[in-house]
């Protein structure tokens, strides 16, 4: 399929996807709570038990995808995951993480691509 030439195989797309929509989903709020003049960290945490809650999930879940996307980049040789990393406070988990996956499998699949073309010995 000349389309997966590039790494393009369905999990990436799907990734991608997801990306964009935690990339339009979170800023879509940012955006208000900017506009608003919100405390948006005082809202997060302040706002009640279940708030907090979701809070301490999300700060956990994010701490291990970053640990994660380390580990997981060394392990296959990609470079500058330290960019999906930044884009994780500055933009949102929800676009960086997806981000990050449709990277290692676009990798993945040009590392399938290249294997399946060596000679065997």
């Amino acid at each position: 399929m000349r389309w997966m030439r590039g790494g393009w195989t369905p999990a990436a797309i799907v990734y991608l996807v997801l990306a964009i929509a935690g990339l339009v989903g979170t800023w879509t709020f940012n955006v208000i709570a900017i506009v608003e003049q919100r405390d948006f960290l005082g809202e997060w945490f302040g706002s009640g038990p279940s708030v907090g809650s979701l809070g301490v999930d999300l700060g956990v879940v994010a701490i291990a995808a970053v640990v994660f996307m380390i580990a997981e980049a060394a392990r296959l040789g990609m470079r500058r995951v330290w960019v999906y990393i930044v884009v994780v406070p500055f933009v949102a988990m929800a676009f960086g993480f997806p981000l990050f996956l449709c990277a290692r499998e676009r990798h993945l699949e040009r590392d399938r691509r290249h294997a399946a073309t060596q000679p065997v010995s």
